[in-house]
C-alpha cells in the first residue's frame, strides 16, 4: 500500500473520532482530544493529497469517515440499526473502495 493511502486511512480513523468527540466531549480533556484529532486528520489528508488526487483522496476519506462514525455509533452509543442504513453504508463502502482501486498511486499516474 502506498504510504499516502495510508495516510488517508489514519486520516480517516481520525476523522471518526473527532466526530464523536464533537458530539460526547464534555470537559476540557475530551475537547482537548477532539481538537486533536481535528489537527491530525486535516495534516495526515493534506499530506496525502501531496500524491494523490485530491478530489479521489477527500471522498476515500470522507466515506470511510461517515460509515465508520454510522457504524460506531450504532454499536458503542445505541443507535437503531436499520437494514437500509446497512445497505447504504456497503454501497457507500463498495463506491470508495472502487474509486481508490482505479486511482493511480504516483504523481506519473496523474497527468
Amino acid at each position: 500500500m502506498n504510504r499516502s493511502w495510508l495516510y488517508v486511512f489514519i486520516a480517516g480513523l481520525f476523522e471518526i473520532g473527532w466526530v464523536v468527540g464533537l458530539k460526547h466531549a464534555y470537559n476540557w480533556w475530551t475537547w482537548g482530544l477532539t481538537g486533536i484529532a481535528i489537527y491530525l486528520c486535516m495534516h495526515l489528508l493534506l499530506s496525502a493529497t501531496k500524491c494523490l488526487p485530491v478530489g479521489t483522496a477527500y471522498v476515500v476519506f470522507t466515506g470511510m469517515g461517515t460509515a465508520g462514525t454510522v457504524v460506531l455509533d450504532m454499536f458503542l452509543f445505541g443507535e437503531s440499526f436499520h437494514m437500509g442504513k446497512f445497505c447504504l453504508i456497503i454501497v457507500l463502502l463498495i463506491g470508495v473502495m472502487g474509486l481508490k482501486s482505479i486511482t493511480p498511486d504516483t504523481e506519473e499516474g496523474r497527468s
